[in-house]
C-alpha cells in the first residue's frame, strides 16, 4: 500500500484500531463485564420458564388418562380433577360386585318357636291358611294328604295317595287343595275342609313344587325353569328360567308364594331361595342348614322341605324330609 500524505498515516492507524475494538466486542470474550452482564438474563429466561412447562402439561401418561375422563365425565377437567376421576376409574371394576352383593341378600334363619313334626312324614309340601297347617307327604306307599294343628303337630286328618303315587307339592286355591304327583303326571284336587278328592288335572313331565301367587300357579319340575299355569284349568300360561350369579339354578323343589316373590327350597341342600317371578332373579339366599344340623341323625336327602308363610307376618313356618322338628322363625341378614 502507497502513502500519498504524512498525515494519512496515524487515520489508517487510528482506524485500524478502531477496528480491532469492534471485533473484540463482536466475539464477547468471557472476560468481558459488558458480555457477562449482558448474558445472564439470556440463561436465566430459560431456566426460569422450562422447568414449569412440565408442571403445567401433565406427562404423557396422565395427559392419555386425562382424554379418557374428558370424554366420560365432563368437558375440560382440570388436572387435579382429572387425578380424582382417575381414582374413581381405578375403583370402578368393584362396584359391580357391591352391586351384585347388595342386591342378593345373604340370609338366615332366626328360630321363634319350635314344634313337633311328625317323623315319618316324607314332606313335600306346606301350606297355611289361618289356623289350619296342610301337609303334603311323600314316598311310593307313604303318599297322603294332612291337615295339621301348626301348634302341636298333631296330624288331625289324612287323604291317602294310591301307592303307585309320589306325593309332591301342594297348593291352595279357593278353598281346595292342588296336590302334585312326582312323575305321574297327575294334580289331584282336594276339598281343603273334608280332603276328599273332587277333580284332578294332567301334566307332562315331573311335578316337584307349587304355590299359588293370588292369580297364577307357579310350579317347579325339578329344573331351573318355573312354570306358570291357570289355577281353574291348570293349563301353562308361561314361564321363566331361574338363575344365580349368571349360572341357571337347578333342583327348584317346594315352592311358596309371598309378596310378589317365590321362595323355593334347592333340593338336597338346606338352602332357600328367593326368586323374582318376573325376571328368574335370585333375590335372597337363606342358608337354613343350622336347623338341621342341629336335629342329628338324618340322612343326606332327608334335607329342609317346607315352606309355608304366616300371612301378615314376617314369619314362616320350615320342616324337612322325616324331620322330628317343625320351626317358626324369620329371615335375618347374616352378621359379617
Amino acid at each position: 500500500m502507497r502513502l500519498r500524505s504524512g498525515r494519512a498515516f496515524p487515520v489508517v492507524v487510528l482506524t485500524l484500531a478502531l477496528a480491532l475494538v469492534l471485533a473484540g466486542a463482536a466475539c464477547g470474550g468471557e472476560s468481558s463485564p459488558a458480555a457477562e452482564a449482558g448474558d445472564v438474563p439470556a440463561i436465566a429466561e430459560p431456566v426460569t420458564t422450562l422447568p414449569a412447562e412440565p408442571a403445567a402439561s401433565p406427562p404423557v401418561g396422565v395427559t392419555a388418562a386425562t382424554t379418557t375422563v374428558a370424554t366420560t365425565v365432563g368437558p375440560t377437567p382440570t388436572v387435579a380433577s382429572a387425578a380424582t376421576s382417575t381414582s374413581a376409574i381405578t375403583a370402578a371394576p368393584a362396584a359391580p360386585s357391591t352391586t351384585a352383593t347388595g342386591e342378593v341378600e345373604q340370609l338366615t334363619v332366626e328360630v321363634v318357636s319350635s314344634i313337633p313334626h311328625d317323623p315319618g312324614s316324607y314332606t313335600q309340601g306346606l301350606v297355611l291358611d289361618g289356623g289350619t297347617l296342610y301337609e303334603s307327604a311323600g314316598n311310593y306307599g307313604d303318599s297322603d294328604v294332612r291337615r295339621v294343628d301348626p301348634a302341636t303337630g298333631a296330624v288331625l286328618a289324612s287323604s291317602d295317595n294310591d301307592p303307585s303315587e309320589f306325593g309332591e307339592g301342594l297348593a291352595l286355591v279357593d278353598g281346595q287343595l292342588i296336590q302334585l304327583t312326582w312323575q305321574e303326571g297327575t294334580a289331584h284336587v282336594l276339598d281343603a275342609a273334608t280332603l276328599a278328592r273332587v277333580g284332578s288335572f294332567s301334566y307332562e313331565g315331573e311335578g316337584w313344587g307349587i304355590c299359588h301367587d293370588g292369580e297364577r300357579l307357579v310350579m317347579s319340575n325339578g329344573s331351573a325353569e318355573l312354570t306358570f299355569r291357570d289355577p281353574d284349568t291348570f293349563v301353562a300360561v308361561g314361564s321363566v328360567n331361574v338363575t344365580h350369579e349368571g349360572q341357571p339354578l337347578e333342583r327348584l323343589n317346594e315352592l311358596e308364594c309371598v309378596d310378589g316373590s317365590v321362595y323355593a327350597n334347592v333340593y338336597l341342600t338346606d338352602t332357600i331361595m328367593r326368586i323374582d317371578p318376573s325376571t328368574g332373579r335370585i333375590t335372597g339366599v337363606i342358608d337354613a342348614s343350622a336347623l338341621r344340623t342341629g336335629l342329628g341323625g338324618l340322612s343326606g336327602d332327608e334335607v329342609l322341605n317346607g315352606i309355608a308363610h304366616v300371612e301378615g307376618s314376617d314369619r314362616f313356618l320350615l320342616t324337612g324330609k322325616h324331620w322330628p322338628t317343625m320351626f317358626e322363625v324369620r329371615f335375618a341378614p347374616q352378621q359379617g
